[in-house]
C-alpha cells in the first residue's frame, strides 16, 4: 500500500492531500530512507513524521484497504510522540 494512504486509512494523518504533501515535502520516512506518496509500506515498517518541530514514530503492524475507524488505532503502534501529536492524532 502506498504511504500517503496508509496514513489516511490509518488516521495518522486525517487527509490524504495532506499526506500526500507531507511526503513531498520530505517530511515522512520510512526507515529512515525519505518517503515519497507512492513509495510503499509494509508491516514492521517504521513510519517517522515530521510536523514543525514535532515529530512522531511509529511502527506498522496491518496494512489494510480500508479500516473502520474504531480499528484504525490497531494499525500502528506508537513508539514515541509529543503531546501535541496525539492530541492532533485523537481529534475526530
Amino acid at each position: 500500500m502506498r504511504i500517503d494512504k496508509y496514513l489516511k486509512v490509518s488516521r495518522i494523518i486525517k487527509r490524504r492531500t495532506v499526506a500526500s504533501d507531507a511526503c513531498s515535502g520530505g517530511r515522512v520516512m520510512i526507515n529512515d530512507k525519505v518517503a515519497k506518496p507512492a513509495s510503499p509500506v509494509n508491516p514492521g515498517d517504521v513510519i517517522s513524521i515530521r510536523f514543525g518541530e514535532h515529530t512522531g514514530h511509529y511502527e506498522v503492524l496491518a496494512v489494510a484497504e480500508t479500516v473502520s475507524k474504531d480499528h484504525a488505532a490497531e494499525m500502528y503502534k506508537v513508539l514515541n510522540e509529543d503531546a501535541f501529536l496525539s492530541a492532533e492524532r485523537s481529534k475526530t
